[in-house]
């Protein structure tokens, strides 16, 4: 019930005229958000869902008009100001974790996504920057122009986050002098990536491991799975004689340089391709703590595949700004509670558990609200 009380604070965001409402704003959301959780992509979707199980939504919503129509349902998140589910995304989450393990370090990935429905002839599609920790919980997130203003977002997002003790991780969009600056302020590490947009620092790191004798000198870490029938060797280097590097004083805290291999192996061997990458890292020297953070960095483009390839996001050719960026919000929400349900059977891909959970709303929607 505390999430639905915290759900109310919604009406007093609710910038319609009074005496034409028909439909509460809390309500609306709400409806809104089971929906995308039980498998609906869109306003028309949510609409039509409602309808079908209206019954079962009055046992928590009045819905004295009953269920409002799709092109209601997209003018109400059009007006509707994104701060207001970015708040009640942050009470969510709250409810949905246990605070476990809080004395262990974090690691927060942060990366764009652009939501290439959102975009026409002459409308420039929104670009999302998102932060989620390495379980796959979205966080937050910044709507921004293009992917360029990426730069702007990732500074407000690190200040509405607890980040003290943890570790950010960026890709090389993020590396820059002043958001290594900043994540230090708030008294975080970061492991940043690094490619051609810092030539000099790519460079100078790239010739360091190219050293043999500097390499063996390195921290060293490897870990070997099997993954679709081939072989993913991961390896790990890093080192903390940073003094070769010229610039190293403009970067707060910078500690430690990195050097990741990734190879794929066949079963009977062959090569098919191996990549390396650089990292700079503010961490001391614990190449395992470094391998998590650039292993954990791979769940915000999980989270962002999720949002494509389980809720169709890129299939939804919503146009309005507000209205396509207040569902990001909600399906972000729906991806969290969808990591943790329990829907009875094991190993159900997260899409599944989608259609499971629209075969027993009334089971499921408990099973939330009890979180």
């Amino acid at each position: 019930m505390d999430l639905l009380e915290h759900l109310k604070i919604v009406n007093q965001y609710d910038l319609r005229q009074k005496g034409k409402i028909k439909h509460q704003l809390h309500e609306i959301v709400g409806i809104s958000f089971f929906a995308i959780i039980a498998n609906a992509q869109d306003c028309v979707d949510i609409q039509h869902f409602a309808e079908h199980h209206l019954q079962e939504l009055r046992t928590i919503f009045t819905l004295k008009h009953g269920i409002p129509s799709h092109d209601t349902i997209s003018r109400t998140f059009a007006m509707l100001d994104p701060k207001y589910l970015q708040q009640f995304q942050q009470h969510f989450n709250q409810l949905l974790t246990t605070g476990e393990g809080e004395k262990l370090r974090k690691i927060f990935a942060i990366d764009g996504k652009t939501q290439k429905g959102n975009q026409s002839k002459t409308h420039k599609p929104n670009h999302i920057v998102s932060v989620v920790d390495e379980n796959g919980f979205c966080l937050g997130q910044e709507i921004v122009d293009e992917k360029s203003n990426e730069i702007t977002a990732i500074p407000e997002l690190i200040n509405n986050l607890n980040v003290k003790g943890h570790t950010i991780t960026l890709d090389a969009m993020g590396t820059q002098r002043e958001i290594a600056r900043k994540i230090r302020q708030k008294r975080a590490n970061y492991v940043l990536a690094l490619k051609a947009n810092q030539k000099t620092l790519y460079l100078e790191t790239s010739m360091c491991f190219e050293d043999p004798e500097f390499l063996v000198k390195c921290q060293y870490h490897r870990t070997v799975e099997k993954v679709r029938g081939v072989i993913e060797q991961r390896e790990y280097w890093q080192s903390d004689d940073i003094g070769g590097l010229s610039g190293r004083r403009d970067w707060a805290g910078l500690r430690s340089i990195v050097m990741t291999k990734n190879t794929i192996i066949k079963d009977d061997g062959v090569e098919v391709s191996v990549q390396s990458r650089f990292f700079i890292s503010s961490l001391c020297l614990d190449v395992v703590e470094v391998a998590r953070a650039v292993r954990g960095h791979w769940m915000v483009e999980s989270a962002h595949w999720h949002l494509d390839v389980t809720f169709g996001e890129d299939d939804d050719h919503t146009l309005d700004e507000f209205v396509a960026f207040n569902l990001n919000i909600l399906r972000k929400l729906a991806l969290n509670f969808l990591r943790l349900v329990d829907v009875g059977k094991k190993g159900v891909s997260l899409r599944k558990k989608r259609y499971i959970i629209s075969f027993n709303l009334t089971k499921h929607i408990q099973q939330l609200l009890a979180a």
